[in-house]
Order: C-alpha cells, then structure tokens, then sequence
C-alpha cells in the first residue's frame, strides 16, 4: 500500500489554513474536473484531489493524518504504525455518509469504510437533536485488567482557531477501567461525546482499550503469555520458581527434564473475564557465562560427561 502525500496532491503547505485548503481545493477542481479538462489523466488526478479534500477539510481527520507525521514520501510503501491514534479523540465517522467506494487503500486503511460523513440536511423542525458520538483509544496497563481501576487520562480534541488553522486542546478525565477488560474493548462514558441541539441529549464517548506494550507479557484474548528464564539445572533436576504474573507472584513448579519452549498453564490466571483466561508460562534456558577459568573448567567437564548434540538429526 502507497503512503499519500494529501498536502503535496492539494499544493498547499502541511501548515495550511482551512480556508487556504478550501480555496486550493476550488482551483484544482476546475482544472481537473473530467467534464471539462482536456489534461491527461484528469480523471485520476480528480479522484485523488476529492480524497485529500476529504481527509485536510476535516480537522479530526486531518489531525489524525498529520499524527502520522511528514517523515513519509508519496509512493512509500506504508503500515500505520501501531498505536498511531492513540489518545486521539474523534467523532464516530462510521456509517454516517454514502458509500465511498473507489478511495484508496490508504484512505480506508487510516479511517475505515464509514469514514465519509454526510448526514441528512435537517428541517427547521428538527431542532433538537442528540449530539454526536465521540471515540478514542487509550493504553492501560494489563496490570489494571487484573484489578480493575480508576485513571486519569488525557485526550487531544483537534480544534480549528481563529486563524484557520487545526490546533489540538487537551481534555482530562477520570474513568474507571473495569475488571476483566480485555484488548479492543471499548469503556462507555454515557454522555461525554459531542453536545447535542436545541436542548438535545449529549453523545457518549467509547475509549477503546489498548495494553501498553510490555517486554515482559504478551496477550492473546484472555490468555497471557511469560518468557520464563531458568538456569540449566533448574530445568534440568526441576525445580519450584517463584514467577511473577499480573495478579501477584505464585510459586510455579517445573518439572524435571524441561526443555526451552515447553509451556506451563496457569489455569484461569489470565485476564479475569467472565471466562478467564490462562496464563502460559514459556521456558527459556539462560546459560551461565563462562566468564572465568573455573567457569570454563566446568563447561569442559559438561562437554565431556554428556556428549550431547543439540543438532542430531541435522546432519547433512
């Protein structure tokens, strides 16, 4: 998938006004416009002009692109690197608008198929009306899964000033993350979204839940996963290890003769959903350095009483 420069495809400068955009959006249109441009490939030149429009006329979508950053060139091969949205807060784009079918991948990918937004014009009738839904994802620690907790986090709600120009404001709430919480599952905060009109309900705003990234746990669902280092005797003659996990330390139990990779289940120690899941326990063999004469000595010793060829069955 090709990165989209949507600034260079507009003319205008990352740090454009939204009126500036308009107005280049407005010559562009005329000029490559299929009913009236004689240019070679005005057509293709045009479509691409409507989504760039599309993405910088849009300050919590063009707030989003610019999260990106401008390290990226047109035609780069692009993946939206993980946690790209995080703490970012936008309205709900999905299914509020027709079909936009024949936008990039790159667009669909950044903003999803419902991301278009075109409501129904409103008669003078309908004066109120239920504000919008907002959404955002946030990092917890996995730790708080576990336990469940109450956190202060800080959202950036893009903003356009009085220059034109899409600023961010930061909003701070409390929220409570519930116990049991896994990835990708959204908290609900009942009427903190967009206000609504003419005396209209408030939206709500979901925050999506993200684990912040840990070098000592992996997760899967409910199930999660510890690289367990062990000393080759440990593995060897067995042993009782204390391990930690994110509900606490337990005593774990290896069995004699375990070799690196072997996974022990912890069953229902994983995240406390309402069916938990299991913790995994990964064995790693962690050697010794033979740092020292002695050291050395000792590996010798080893290579002579066992014999043994990791890589039987390897010949070639």
């Amino acid at each position: 998938m090709e990165y989209k420069d949507y600034y260079k495809i507009m003319g205008v400068k990352r740090d454009a006004t939204q009126d500036e955009i308009k107005r280049a959006y407005r010559k562009l249109a005329r000029q490559y416009h299929p009913d009236v441009s004689k240019e070679q490939h005005a057509e293709t030149k045009f479509k691409e002009l409507g989504e760039a429009y599309e993405v910088l006329k849009d300050p919590e979508k063009r707030r989003a692109y610019d999260q990106l950053g401008s390290q990226w060139k047109a035609g780069q091969d692009f993946r939206p690197p993980p946690g790209w949205q995080g703490g970012f807060e936008f309205r709900d784009f999905g299914g509020a608008g027709p079909d936009i079918g024949g936008f990039s991948d790159f667009f669909e990918t950044l903003f999803g198929q419902g991301a278009r937004r075109a409501g129904p014009a409103r008669s003078a009738r309908d004066f109120r009306a239920r504000g919008e839904d907002h959404h955002a994802k946030v990092a917890i620690h996995l730790e708080d899964s576990y336990r469940g907790a109450s956190r202060s986090i800080t959202l950036q709600i893009p903003e356009v000033d009085s220059q034109g120009r899409v600023t961010a404001r930061a909003r701070t709430l409390n929220v409570r993350v519930p116990k049991g919480i896994k990835q990708g599952q959204q908290i609900r905060l009942a009427g903190q979204g967009g206000a609504g009109f003419g005396g209209g309900a408030a939206g709500d705003l979901y925050l999506e839940v993200e684990f912040t990234a840990s070098g000592r746990y992996r997760v899967d669902g409910a199930d999660v996963y510890l690289d367990l280092p062990l000393a080759p005797w440990e593995a060897a003659l067995g042993a009782t290890v204390k391990v930690p996990t994110p509900g606490g330390a337990v005593d774990l139990k290896v069995p004699p003769n375990s070799q690196a990779g072997k996974k022990l289940r912890l069953k229902g120690r994983g995240i406390p959903a309402r069916q938990p899941g299991d913790l995994y326990v990964v064995l790693q063999i962690a050697l010794p350095p033979a740092d020292t004469p002695r050291r050395r000595e000792v590996y010798e010793q080893m290579k002579q009483e066992f014999a043994f060829n990791p890589r039987a069955g390897m010949e070639v």
